[in-house]
């Protein structure tokens, strides 16, 4: 069983099984460290290995049984070691540690290491610094406060004296809007490993961050870990739960990457998304297993204003190995989108009672540069998601989404405000207990869907089929047990896709250039 070294630090690793199956390999294995038995009976595909020592080599063995498969690592090396502890933090529950914790960030040194022993630390929000690891041990918990007056403020827009005229440190859902710092804030940091499997937790069950979302009070809600213009950060094997709003938000950032992260908040809870970068570059998210109250990946690039300023993508993303469970959806492409979403890659993921599958928001108005394009699912298992595949170019949330502009479905003049979706990739993908349609596919009038292709991919619908509507747009009426849905698209290719129990047609077509059947 031959594996690959995914992720490799001072006192960790992460491998990944080669293989086709999503999430769970199809053998289990057991692994061993200089041929001592370190784990058995491992069943996903990601896999990590702790308490390395820096700068020493090490034979990691996979074995299932038939087949052995080794090879020899050298773990990277670490200047120093800076034990929370040693500066004071308590971690008992209720001695609040902040300074604490960040006075070990702070005095820590280039290439040195903070070390969390187990605990239960309080804590505000904490700032990382460039060049150094931070490790959670095991029951290492990183406890958010609940009194917001403890978190610090990140104004959305400062003004400055240079040509560029603004600094932008906060963000809410696409604008540069004042939040409150998260439990771990990076601005303009790179060079970082945060790395265990200690939690942290934003404690949003036990405060007032689910109250009253709607409402500003004194600034909008942190995130688990926002992550603002910064580059090269690795997370790797942390949990993070009960965040007041989104779990992981890198913001303008670059070589981002989560693996073998669990990330969980109650079915309930407001607009706890998974993960949603947005304008960044090179994303890695691999082996993350999810359970949220929204949206398990939502990529995004900003409304309008930072979209059409800035003009910077979310792009080369690679999404492997993931979990996703109860979510709105599991990998979502928008609204927020204005600067645009290409080269999307998403591989051998379980989607399991999510919404849909697949769910493109955006609408007109988002501008000329929020094209999609050059987004690939393949080796996807999902069960039980209402509707798989959904792209719907009327998403109607925000003050302005009920506007007849947006909803209306006449032939309007291609400006300034539109959107563009490019091409779309289906592949060895199987859904079972399909209920409202397979797919659903709203182009606009003006300015259709480019290309959507399906190779190998299989529906089984519910016994009983449960009515929904597939895309959340004016007008939209319960649907249950449809087959592919096409509006306003130019080109579709279809190889090889089966339909099992379906009572409807298995395409309906409006205004599509060409549909290809082989």
């Amino acid at each position: 069983m031959e594996y690959e070294v995914i992720y490799l630090g001072t006192r960790s690793c992460t491998i990944e099984i080669c293989n086709h199956e999503p999430y769970f390999s199809e053998k289990p294995y057991d692994v061993y460290v200089n041929d001592e038995l370190y784990a058995s009976d491992v069943k996903t595909n990601i896999f990590s290995i702790y308490n390395l020592i820096p700068n020493h080599k090490y034979e990691i063995t996979v074995d299932d049984k038939s087949i052995k498969y080794f090879q020899e690592i050298k773990t990277k090396d670490e200047y120093v070691t800076i034990n929370v502890k040693d500066i004071g933090a308590k971690g008992d529950g209720t001695t609040l540690d902040t300074n604490f914790l960040q006075a070990a960030i702070e005095v820590c040194p280039k290439n040195g290491r903070v070390y969390i022993p187990e605990g239960t630390y309080l804590t505000g929000p904490l700032f990382l610094r460039s060049d150094i690891t931070i490790e959670l041990a095991p029951k290492a918990h990183l406890l958010g406060a609940t009194d917001r007056n403890l978190y610090p403020v990140l104004p959305g827009m400062t003004y400055t004296t240079d040509e560029k005229g603004e600094y932008n440190l906060g963000s809410w859902e696409g604008n540069p809007i004042s939040c409150f710092a998260s439990i771990i804030t990076g601005v303009n940091v790179k060079n970082v490993n945060i790395i265990g499997t200690g939690i942290i937790d934003g404690n949003a069950h036990n405060a007032d961050w689910w109250i009253n979302i709607k409402e500003k009070r004194i600034a909008w809600r942190p995130r688990g870990v926002f992550l603002n213009h910064c580059e090269n950060i690795c997370f790797q094997g942390v949990t993070v739960t009960n965040t007041p709003s989104w779990n992981l938000h890198p913001y303008f950032s670059k070589n981002i990457r989560f693996i073998d992260m669990k990330l969980i908040s109650p079915k309930d809870s407001p607009n706890t998304d998974g993960c949603d970068p947005e304008s960044c570059k090179n994303v890695d998210i691999i082996g993350v297993h999810f359970s949220v109250g929204d949206d398990c990946i939502a990529i995004k690039a900003g409304k309008i204003y930072m979209g059409a300023k800035y003009k910077k993508p979310s792009e080369n993303f690679n999404i492997r190995n993931c979990s996703m469970n109860f979510g709105h959806g599991a990998v979502v492409l928008g609204s927020e989108m204005a600067g645009g979403i290409k080269n999307i890659k998403v591989s051998k993921c379980i989607f399991n009672q999510t919404d849909r599958g697949l769910r493109i928001k955006t609408r007109r108005g988002r501008g000329k540069d929020a094209i999609i394009d050059d987004i690939t699912f393949e080796n996807i298992k999902m069960c039980d998601v209402l509707t798989p595949l959904v792209i719907n170019m009327f998403y109607f949330c925000d003050p302005d989404g009920k506007t007849e502009y947006v909803w209306s479905k006449e032939k309007l003049k291609v400006d300034d405000r539109t959107p563009y979706l490019g091409k779309f990739t289906f592949k060895h993908i199987t859904c079972d207990n399909v209920n409202c349609a397979a797919g659903a596919f709203y182009g606009l009038p003006e300015q259709p869907i480019g290309e959507i292709n399906f190779n190998d991919v299989h529906f089984k619908y519910a016994e009983n089929p449960i009515a929904g509507k597939p895309a959340m747009m004016s007008f939209a009426e319960d649907i249950k047990g449809k087959g592919l849905l096409f509006n306003y698209v130019k080109k579709v290719n279809i190889k090889n896709v089966t339909f099992t129990d379906l009572k409807e047609k298995p395409y309906e077509c409006v205004e599509v250039g060409s549909l290809i059947e082989e």
